[in-house]
């Protein structure tokens, strides 16, 4: 493993797609279901590559190949060897729901005061925690992995490779139920986090309004809670879209929707403070932080205003969501809400209970997949394509529209005007 380190400390980067090599890299020939990057070995070289890490015996012996047994394998015990080489404090995030949001707010609260590397996108699996490790430079100050799973086991694999120094459950809730089983195994899935961090002595942050995490931490070591009753915690002013909240007797304007990210917000001001930074840097972070990728993003389109958080969906967010529109002082508004995936036998009756959340709420909604056409959604479509041809005839005009659904249903195609 030093041999192959040495070369990544001599690389620029390190890639895995050939369409996106950078000069002076480390090529991994990852393998999945529909790809074999073994295959491009020999391009990924010619693009630029100045290491290719390859299965491909034919290649052993050749300039600028190093040939393994598993590329996968390797590409983790590489981060691990890496993250063996830091001594900068690791912060691991998890949760069911605002894990990304939170990863992005305490990453724009500690770079105001420290040089900050932080997982980039969803970067959160087998291979993108792997990739995140191996993006720390020297000179950082301060790291966040954020760790996603949809089956058991998977946060206590990945905090293999993180050992976080510092841990951060957002929540608990049902997702990926087709995965796990049971909410049982989602929350002795997620509490690994916590158990890896108290085995290296460090330290916990805890929403002290969430009745599950506080059980959950019952004898733990080194808390710090936020929320709830503890010193740090903070109030919504306002929601109309986009949400004001108080905190520490100071009004933060954030870029946000949705009640439910004071949550996050509090998350991120306090890791600040155990981190020393000053609060008005950690307002000023908050104020100008601006959410991307589908995540509570507030667009106007035409005469209409577009809350996309269509990133991902499961009941939680689901029914956060609505409950976040229905409290939104609009006249007119509309949920476009498509199929929630992996949610196996409890799928059908997960569904109803959507729909009938918003004709209890009073929101007027379309439906999107097959999951609440079965459970009998008023308005309905199988498809994007066919809510395009409806929506063509009878387009909303001067609406709040909320957009929500699995990636899987393609709700980035719905076409507003």
């Amino acid at each position: 493993m030093k041999e192959l380190y040495n070369l990544f400390l001599k690389s620029s980067s390190v890639c895995t797609d050939t369409r996106n090599i950078l000069s002076g890299c480390m090529f991994f020939c990852l393998k999945g279901e529909n790809f074999n990057g073994n295959d491009f070995a020999q391009a990924a070289l010619e693009h630029g590559a100045t290491c290719v890490v390859t299965e491909r015996a034919d290649l052993a012996g050749t300039d600028g190949f190093f040939v393994v047994d598993n590329v996968l394998e390797t590409l983790q015990q590489l981060s691990l060897y890496h993250r063996h080489q830091l001594t900068i404090p690791v912060i691991g995030i998890t949760g069911t729901n605002g894990k990304t949001t939170t990863k992005e707010l305490v990453a724009a609260v500690l770079s105001q005061k420290y040089k900050t590397a932080f997982t980039k996108g969803n970067l959160n699996n087998h291979i993108g925690v792997p990739l995140t490790l191996l993006s720390i430079k020297p000179d950082d100050e301060i790291a966040i992995v954020e760790m996603g799973a949809n089956h058991n086991g998977e946060i206590a694999q990945l905090c293999k490779f993180v050992e976080p120094d510092f841990g951060l459950i957002t929540n608990i809730g049902k997702a990926h139920i087709e995965g796990f089983g049971s909410v049982e195994n989602i929350v002795n899935t997620k509490r690994a986090v916590y158990d890896a961090v108290m085995n290296r002595g460090g330290e916990l942050f805890v929403n002290a309004a969430d009745t599950r995490l506080t059980e959950l931490v019952k004898g733990y070591g080194k808390i710090n809670f936020y929320g709830g009753d503890s010193k740090i915690k903070g109030e919504v002013v306002e929601m109309n879209p986009y949400l004001k909240v108080n905190i520490f007797g100071q009004t933060v304007q954030s870029h946000l929707t949705g009640n439910y990210n004071i949550n996050n917000m509090l998350a991120a001001v306090a890791v600040g403070k155990r981190f020393f930074v000053p609060n008005d840097m950690i307002m000023k972070a908050l104020e100008e932080y601006i959410p991307s990728n589908n995540r509570s993003q507030i667009n106007k389109i035409g005469t209409n205003t577009v809350i996309a958080d269509f990133y991902n969906a499961n009941p939680t967010s689901m029914a956060a969501a609505l409950e976040n529109l229905s409290a939104i002082g609009s006249e007119k508004k509309l949920a476009v809400l498509g199929e929630m995936r992996e949610l196996g036998a409890d799928s059908e009756n997960e569904h109803r209970k959507i729909v009938e959340l918003t004709e209890r709420l009073g929101i007027p909604a379309i439906f999107v997949g097959n999951e609440f056409c079965r459970c009998g959604g008023a308005t309905t479509f199988e498809t994007v394509a066919a809510l395009n041809e409806h929506l063509a005839a009878n387009m909303p005009k001067s609406t709040l529209i909320l957009i929500k659904g699995s990636r899987g249903v393609h709700l980035e195609n719905v076409k507003i005007e």
